[in-house]
């Protein structure tokens, strides 16, 4: 069964720091992303990486604040997020692609196959 397992999620003050998790079990994905979905807003690109090597690419909104890691032996890809801000208050998505097509194609939900169920950032000021 495929499964995606976001972790990590809570309530914090603005320039904080929280560490996302999202284990994956049951498929092998090449491509793994991370998007959040704010209320009455559409879900957003944050970033994606492969498992097989390579830079992570984000998007212009999170540069320089978020990072993506993996850790293959786990399972698992990271999304550490520092300086966070109230405008960073979402439900935080991982959501997993069997393809390999140029990396930025996977900005686009819809390029992904598999998704969590999400966990919940909420930032306070």
């Amino acid at each position: 069964q495929v499964q995606l397992e976001e972790s990590g999620g809570g309530l914090v003050q603005a320039g904080d720091s929280l560490r996302l998790s999202c284990a994956a079990s049951g498929r092998t994905f090449s491509t793994m992303g991370w998007f959040r979905q704010a209320p009455g807003k559409e879900r957003e690109f944050v970033g994606v990486i492969r498992w097989s090597g390579g830079s992570p690419y984000y998007a212009d909104s999170i540069k320089g604040r978020f990072t993506m890691s993996r850790d293959n032996a786990k399972n698992t890809v990271y999304l550490q997020m520092n300086s966070l801000q109230p405008e960073d208050t979402a439900l935080y998505y991982c959501a997993g692609a069997r393809t390999n097509y140029a990396i930025p194609h996977y900005s686009s939900p819809g390029m992904y196959d598999y998704w969590g169920q999400g966990t919940q950032v909420t930032v306070s000021s």
